[in-house]
């Protein structure tokens, strides 16, 4: 799958996760949908949206940071990464980490995806990213194929509560549409792209 490469004036071409046919730009969630088509809708756009942010840049623009922040695209990547993996095959299933995360001393480095992506191409950011959203979606799939959002999941918090499966898709576009607002700002000052999408 191709990160793309910036094409006209910031449009990126080719930088979104595109995996079939029917997922066309811009992508954009069941406008009247059911519940899950539209949960999974809003998490695929805003995949789809780090994806371009993120999309057609060069070392030097993925390790870029904004202001007195440390964060960089890169970071972001290998952040989301790591969070797909964590809320859907350690939360959602239990299973025990995926590479890099289990090999990792956190406790010497609690922000390791964020300090290491400065080692790490595009190339290898993006595909550590996709991979673990190919997974995630294989998860969620599985999960959604045996049971409802009401399911709940395998691992239960240190206060006794079990999230559902609902809640953790919930969870996972916060986190996404949090991070998209850090994008925002590191991608517009890299090479001034701006927006919700590449232009119609």
């Amino acid at each position: 799958m191709s990160i793309g490469r910036v094409s006209g004036p910031g449009r990126p071409v080719d930088s979104w996760p595109v995996t079939s046919p029917a997922e066309q730009l811009p992508f954009e969630p069941p406008v009247a949908g059911d519940e899950t088509a539209t949960m999974l809708g809003s998490l695929e756009r805003q995949r789809a949206i780090l994806a371009w942010k993120c999309g057609g840049l060069e070392a030097d623009g993925m390790r870029a940071t904004l202001g007195g922040s440390s964060m960089t695209l890169g970071g972001l990547l290998k952040h989301l990464a790591l969070v797909e993996d964590v809320y859907f095959s350690r939360s959602l299933l239990g299973n025990p980490p995926q590479p890099p995360w289990d090999t990792v001393d956190w406790d010497a480095d609690p922000d390791w995806e964020w300090n290491s992506a400065a080692d790490d191409t595009p190339e290898q950011l993006m595909e550590l990213w996709q991979d673990a959203v190919a997974r995630s979606r294989a998860l969620v799939a599985e999960a959604l194929a045996g049971g409802s959002l009401d399911q709940p999941s395998a691992l239960t918090r240190p206060d006794g509560r079990t999230p559902s499966l609902r809640r953790i898709m919930i969870d996972m576009i916060e986190e996404y549409a949090r991070h998209l607002g850090h994008a925002d700002l590191i991608r517009e000052s890299v090479d001034g792209l701006t927006g919700e999408e590449p232009a119609r």
